[in-house]
């Protein structure tokens, strides 16, 4: 058995991966790859019934982070309570940068995609690519949520949506 280097991030941690949001991390393994001796980070993306190998000195170079700290949640929560900016760009420049505001990991900006897509019944209907857009910024949102307070994804989705609600009135 070699001897693990002392990481930032152990197993059991909830980490964020930028591109799949929030997972566990199960172990950490080594691998032996092109004859190189690799050390991994092994995600569990429950949800998405998906695992993940990260090598560990490449963890942080590719955003992966810990869970945001409740005073992030909090800005986020008081992000998605701001008036919706929605720049008069073509839809396609737009959505790209939703997708890549949803991608950074960053809680933030992930609340300003929520914000800016979100629709109360009595406005006008998304497309299925806004639609799709918010939902995967919503679901992000909400799972950072539940795994910091460590409840349920429900209660997340409750407080959220409690705060949508609130700016709409």
């Amino acid at each position: 058995m070699t001897k693990l280097k002392k990481h930032e991030f152990r197993p059991n941690d909830y980490v964020v991966y930028p591109a799949h949001g929030v997972g566990q991390i199960i172990s950490i393994e080594e691998q032996e790859v092109a004859g190189l001796k690799l050390e991994l980070f092994v995600i569990s993306f429950e949800k998405d019934k998906m695992t993940l190998r990260v090598p560990t000195n490449k963890a942080t170079e590719i955003g992966m982070r810990s869970l945001s700290s409740p005073d992030v949640v909090t800005k986020a929560m008081t992000t998605l309570k701001g008036k919706a900016r929605v720049k008069r760009a073509m839809w396609s420049r737009r959505a790209q940068e939703y997708e890549q505001k949803i991608n950074s990991g960053d809680l933030i900006s992930i609340a300003e995609v929520v914000r800016d897509l979100h629709r109360t019944d009595d406005q006008r209907e998304q497309s299925y690519s806004e639609r799709q857009l918010y939902e995967a910024a919503l679901e992000r949102l909400t799972r950072e949520v539940a795994a910091v307070s460590g409840g349920d994804e429900i209660e997340a989705a409750r407080k959220v949506d409690e705060v949508l609600m609130s700016r709409a009135a």
